[in-house]
């Protein structure tokens, strides 16, 4: 199916039937009421997708386009624990949809079914909200509440894996992301809160491939035999880069590459530096060996050399930061971790509904935005948030909805690109130098 009917089937899935039906295994609809399910979901999220920081005349105003007036005061009063229980479930209905665009012309991402960043970021809440999302709790720099937003994306493709919500005091390496199964022959890349000697070779055993920084305290064996802790073994290498078959963990033995490449002393200043502050807001003591390993970078995969050389492994590694650009786009542009309101419940309301119109905005950028290697998000959310009016209106007639997303494409095709850089070169840039057949 072509991406503009995917778009449409999605937002008609989730905004009409879908939320009448879920608005009354909520209870947040009882009985025949002036304001709908449907009419309360599309009210907030077309509203706050159209401006993230609209108030609720704006949002009545919005509410009165798409067919229903309602005094602020009475949108106020429907900010209940059970219209929280209704956004949340749109959410997680909202993640149930398969949206993806054509694979973006770039042969290094190509040579994979699909390359998944993940990653999570946690956005505080309310103490009131601590028996909903239970935080870390305790000190002063953790709150008692907070909820874990968990994504998925394949730049391949651009799809979504989720987002799906956690507790704060859930870690990485036990969420709910960890254990989503990704088809065999893709690409897994992560930060080092997902590191599980027990996941990767779960991954392995499922064909699927993996791309990570190594754990510092881990130890490796080398083709000898020999075991190694992690610094010595980088520190007998005699090349300032490297690709060393070896098996990560005395006891597990995991089959893997390890690429080393050594920083500029600059660079390793700056490591060392967030690595003390670090440290220090932890209450921590810093390792003179973990201090020594900030000359490095150094990451394991389980892709084979013949598939992927060195550098581009390098290469694709500087992919993560793409989710983390995600998740600034979702909330400096999103505003997804603000609220004008005091209240619990209507601060939970909104963040469901800001993250329903990310995941939303996100399905406009699929009408478009992956078929360049060159895309810019932020100027794409610019664009979007000046279509999303004529598109709430057309929900409900398919083909003017059709029209009103065509629309959206053609204007997305005339700008929303990032300017090439000769003196640092984007990432974009980098990833097409490879643009031949593997190694």
């Amino acid at each position: 199916m072509s991406i503009i009917p995917q778009v449409g089937e999605a937002l008609r899935a989730v905004f009409t039937q879908k939320a009448e039906e879920v608005a009354k295994q909520t209870q947040f609809i009882k009985r025949q009421v002036k304001i709908t399910g449907s009419w309360f979901v599309q009210t907030l999220v077309f509203g706050w997708l159209m401006n993230p920081q609209a108030t609720l005349e704006e949002l009545t105003q919005t509410g009165a386009a798409l067919g229903l007036s309602v005094s602020p005061q009475a949108l106020d009063q429907r900010f209940t624990k059970e219209a929280s229980d209704f956004l949340k479930a749109m959410v997680e209905a909202a993640t149930t949809q398969v949206v993806s665009a054509e694979p973006v012309a770039i042969e290094l991402l190509a040579r994979f079914r699909g390359v998944y960043l993940e990653d999570s970021t946690i956005i505080t809440l309310p103490t009131e909200l601590a028996t909903v999302w239970a935080g870390c709790g305790g000190d002063n720099r953790a709150s008692k509440a907070a909820l874990k937003v968990e994504v998925g994306l394949d730049m391949l493709c651009g799809q979504l894996v989720g987002p799906l919500l956690e507790a704060g005091c859930v870690p990485d390496r036990g969420s709910a992301l960890q254990k989503a199964a990704l088809p065999a022959g893709a690409l897994r890349i992560t930060d080092l809160g997902y590191w599980s000697l027990a996941q990767l070779e779960q991954l392995s055993q499922t064909a699927v491939f993996w791309l990570l920084r190594i754990n510092p305290q881990i130890h490796v064996i080398d083709g000898a035999g020999q075991t190694w802790d992690l610094l010595s073994f980088v520190q007998a290498q005699a090349e300032e880069s490297f690709d060393c078959p070896l098996a990560l963990g005395a006891d597990k033995g995991l089959p893997a590459r390890l690429l080393g490449q050594r920083v500029p002393p600059a660079v390793a200043a700056v490591r060392r530096r967030k690595l003390k502050a670090d440290a220090k807001r932890k209450g921590q003591t810093l390792s003179a060996r973990r201090l020594a390993l900030a000359d490095w970078s150094l990451f394991v995969t389980n892709i084979p050399p013949e598939q992927l050389s060195l550098a581009e492994a390098f290469v694709l590694a500087r992919l993560r930061w793409q989710i983390e650009l995600l998740f600034k786009l979702w909330k400096s542009h999103g505003h997804l971790d603000e609220s004008v309101s005091a209240k619990p419940w209507r601060i939970l309301c909104e963040l469901y509904a800001k993250l329903l119109a990310m995941i939303v905005q996100h399905w406009f950028f699929l009408t478009c935005c992956w078929a360049f290697p060159d895309r810019s998000l932020v100027k794409a959310a610019k664009t979007v948030r000046q279509h999303t009016l004529s598109l709430a209106l057309a929900l409900y007639d398919t083909p003017l909805l059709e029209r009103a997303l065509l629309t959206l494409q053609r204007t997305l095709l005339q700008g929303c690109r990032i300017n090439k850089s000769k003196k640092t070169l984007r990432t974009f840039q980098l990833l097409l130098q490879f643009a031949e057949a593997p190694p």
